[in-house]
């Protein structure tokens, strides 16, 4: 995986820092962060927070914008959009992963083992998956924070799990099984290429929030889905046995590094019938 920030790596990696990241989680440090970020006040940090993370900003950009949640859920001009039928593209501008699903339906993420029942928090869902596919869609500071359906379909309701706000970067997976820890929503997709489709995005250290627009509704490829607010979060997709497969280029990179960088609307696999 890439490498955790300075920050993140003292709260994870020495006694010191996970004792001052039980204070943080305990007390709900997160919150004041939150405010902060959503207050005017914020408008400060905008312009070295996107100079750090080579975010391309004009002057008048930056005094544009209310605040720094303002700034971090702004808009863009939309990506090319990979439309052909049968082909799998990525939900958002992320680092990909890909893992697999065993015959007990649980995955492995470096240290951490999961049970998509626990993830899920619904045990007959969970049995859908086994031998299936799970892709980990993790998004930097410097990645837009908006993301898209995949194919065309139906959307079910949206199922909030309250969780703590763990950190995502790497160090913080190597730590804690933070995917069944963190606050999260998932939905269940019953796409027109790929079968049922579990979406599930997951909340991170400083997230303000998980803003789905949907529910029990149709959906089009491509369409925004949603978007996080405040920092960096992670989108898991959950695919049956026999539904997709990676295209090779993908396939090639994984082999080489544990996370290929993908954009929104990218072609990374396919129907694996097409």
């Amino acid at each position: 995986m890439s490498e955790s920030s300075g920050f993140v790596k003292f709260l994870y990696g020495n006694t010191i820092g996970r004792a001052l990241l039980k204070v943080i989680m305990k007390l709900r440090l997160d919150r004041i962060a939150v405010r902060f970020l959503r207050s005017t006040c914020s408008k400060l940090v905008i312009r070295g927070y996107a100079k750090r993370n080579g975010i391309s900003l004009t002057e008048e950009e930056c005094k544009s914008f209310g605040s720094f949640r303002d700034f971090f859920v702004r808009e863009r001009e939309a990506l090319p959009i990979d439309m052909e039928d049968g082909h799998l593209i990525s939900p958002c501008d992320s680092l990909l992963s890909a893992f697999e699903i065993n015959e007990d339906s649980c995955f492995a993420i470096k240290n951490s083992h999961y049970r998509v029942t626990d993830f899920l928090q619904d045990d007959e869902l969970a049995k859908k998956y086994q031998n299936g596919t799970c892709l980990v869609f993790r998004l930097c500071a410097s990645d837009y924070h908006h993301y898209c359906y995949i194919d065309d379909g139906y959307q079910g309701e949206n199922h909030y799990i309250a969780g703590v706000l763990h950190s995502v970067q790497p160090i913080a997976c190597e730590t804690f099984p933070i995917y069944v820890l963190n606050k999260r929503c998932w939905s269940l997709l019953n796409t027109k290429n790929f079968g049922a489709v579990v979406q599930c995005e997951i909340g991170a250290l400083v997230v303000g929030g998980i803003v789905n627009e949907k529910e029990n509704a149709d959906f089009l490829k491509g369409e925004e889905k949603g978007r996080f607010e405040l920092a960096g979060s992670t989108i898991v997709l959950l695919f049956e046995d026999g539904k997709i497969e990676l295209n090779q280029n993908i396939k090639d990179m994984l082999t080489q590094s544990d996370e290929v960088r993908v954009k929104q609307g990218e072609w990374i696999g396919e129907n694996i019938h097409s």
